[in-house]
């Protein structure tokens, strides 16, 4: 199950825990992604840089772009046009 956390019209998914443990939980965050209403913003914390899942949210017509936040820590900005 995906951990969200809403802050008004943002969803915060941090999903470090799951990749690390060795879990791929694209597809969940890529199903949530497609339901949320349009107008959401996301961020998506990871391990790592994320690179594919930028563009698979560019893909749906997101725009998405990644900030390191430090050793290990990234998080994906996107927004539900």
């Amino acid at each position: 199950m995906l951990d969200v956390k809403m802050e008004g019209n943002k969803a915060i998914i941090d999903v470090r825990e799951k990749v690390l443990r060795g879990e791929h939980p694209k597809d969940e965050v890529l199903d949530y992604v497609q339901k949320a209403s349009e107008k959401t913003s996301f961020e998506i914390h990871l391990p790592l840089r994320g690179e594919p899942m930028v563009q698979l949210l560019k893909s749906i017509g997101m725009s998405a772009y990644i900030e390191e936040i430090g050793p290990e820590h990234f998080r994906i900005i996107a927004e539900k046009i």
